[in-house]
């Protein structure tokens, strides 16, 4: 079995029984589309798995149930929108995690995958995880929803993932390493690395609902808020947190001369700013009333957490 850490605190424990019924929901989904451990290729089968089941918020797959929930829409279409945000979260991890871009050995409080399968099998992991997301997705969109809006759900994944998404962001963060930025320059380089694919799992909740222009653009600026605030309370914590509750390396942005919102604001500023966009993301959302309720409490979290 690969080596864990078990005193790691569980992540999710900040979150209400709604949330946490809608965690086991996702986790059920990604066990049962994954490959079995044990089909052949094993051991890519086993990487891929690792990846993703080892752990973690569910952050994007509960923005996906709890935005088409706000809207009316809790059908099973919605859990290949969750699979699919979720598989790529975790290829973009395993990646980002490697030697030859932020070389870290801790995820989730758990040896990274490519320290534990090595860095060939880890690279395949990732392309196979991101492949099985679309997959996933395409196959469910022809079959619960209509076409055009499966085609937005596909092309709205495959922009988060891209150039002008989470791809860029990362060739962006790369060279930014040892470089003075601004902070507009900072908070766009994480609106692509870290808020593309939290802007996409809103939206991909808001199509399989069906949600209107004007509410689409309100969930937009939602989860572009919350997208910020996710980035902002990982590099305060990357200052205060301790690594065996973060799950991660902690102090290593600040070892590897990475900007952060700290190095460039200060803490007293980044803590200012963090509660700016999460009233931001609250006032974006606002006309759902009670509705928005689970949105509402994932903003929160996203800016509180401890891990």
């Amino acid at each position: 079995m690969p080596p864990t850490t078990p005193s790691r605190l569980n992540p999710n424990s900040e979150l209400g029984p709604a949330l946490q019924a809608l965690i086991l929901r996702a986790e059920q989904a990604l066990d049962h589309r994954l490959p079995p451990a044990d089909q052949s290729p094993a051991d890519l089968h086993r990487a891929m798995r690792y990846a993703v089941l080892g752990g973690g918020k569910r952050l994007r797959p509960l923005l996906v149930y709890a935005t088409a929930q706000a809207l009316g829409e809790d059908g099973p279409q919605l859990d290949a929108a969750a699979c699919a945000v979720e598989l790529i979260h975790a290829y973009s991890l395993v990646h980002d995690d490697l030697p030859a871009m932020d070389d870290d050995a801790l995820r989730r409080g758990r040896p990274t995958c490519h320290v534990v399968f090595g860095e060939a099998m880890a690279i395949l992991a990732g392309d196979a995880l991101q492949a099985l997301a679309f997959e996933i997705l395409a196959e469910d969109t022809t079959r619960q929803t209509d076409p055009a809006t499966g085609m937005a759900m596909l092309r709205t994944l495959g922009r988060a993932c891209g150039a002008e998404g989470m791809a860029g962001g990362q060739a962006l963060d790369l060279a930014a390493v040892g470089q003075p930025l601004t902070l507009a320059q900072l908070e766009h380089m994480h609106a692509c690395k870290t808020g593309a694919l939290i802007r996409a799992s809103v939206r991909l909740g808001a199509l399989a609902a069906g949600g209107d222009a004007d509410v689409l653009q309100a969930l937009d600026d939602y989860a572009n808020a919350v997208g910020l605030a996710f980035q902002v309370r990982d590099d305060i914590l990357d200052v205060e947190g301790e690594s065996i509750v973060i799950g991660k390396t902690a102090g290593k942005d600040a070892a590897a001369g990475k900007p952060t919102f700290p190095s460039i604001i200060g803490l007293d500023a980044s803590r200012a700013r963090l509660a700016e966009l999460t009233n931001a993301a609250l006032a974006a959302i606002s006309p759902l009333g009670e509705r928005g309720a689970l949105l509402r409490e994932l903003a929160h979290y996203a800016a509180q957490r401890a891990s």
